[in-house]
C-alpha cells in the first residue's frame, strides 16, 4: 500500500499516527498471491494519480506527520515524498534481499546484477 502514500502526500495535510481519539489503520485482509497483485496496481495506480494531479506550488506546500497530536515532522511535501515514500521502499526492498539471503535463497538482482547471477548476465 506504500504507492498509495504519495496520494496521501500530496491531497491531505497531516497524518496522525496514532489519533488520540480517531479510528485506527486497519489494512485489507489480502488471502492469495492475486490478491496482493491487485492491491498493489491499484495502489500504484492512486500513487500514480496523485503525482499527474499535483503541481510544483503544491510540493512546496508543507506537510505533517504527527502521533497522538503532537508534531513528529513537519516538511515540503516533496521532501515526505522523497524520505517517507521512495527511500522507505528503498529500505525494504533491501531487508527483503537480506531476509532472502538468510532463508537460503538466491537474491535478485535490484540495482544491477547481484552476486547469485553469473557476471555478464
Amino acid at each position: 500500500m506504500m504507492p498509495e502514500w504519495l496520494g496521501m502526500m500530496v491531497n491531505v495535510n497531516e497524518l496522525d499516527i496514532a489519533p488520540k481519539d480517531g479510528q485506527k489503520f486497519r489494512p485489507p485482509e489480502l488471502k492469495t498471491s492475486a490478491d496482493l497483485v491487485r492491491a498493489l496496481e491499484a495502489s500504484a495506480e492512486k500513487g500514480r494519480a496523485a503525482l499527474r494531479g499535483t503541481n510544483d506550488a503544491q510540493l512546496m506546500t508543507s506537510w505533517r506527520l504527527l502521533s497522538g497530536g503532537r508534531v513528529l515532522a513537519e516538511t515540503p511535501r516533496h521532501v515526505q515524498i522523497r524520505d517517507g515514500v521512495l527511500n522507505h521502499w528503498v529500505h525494504h526492498r533491501g531487508q527483503l534481499t537480506v531476509y532472502r539471503r538468510l532463508a537460503g535463497a538466491k537474491v535478485p538482482s535490484v540495482y544491477g546484477p547481484s552476486g547469485d547471477e553469473p557476471p555478464g548476465s
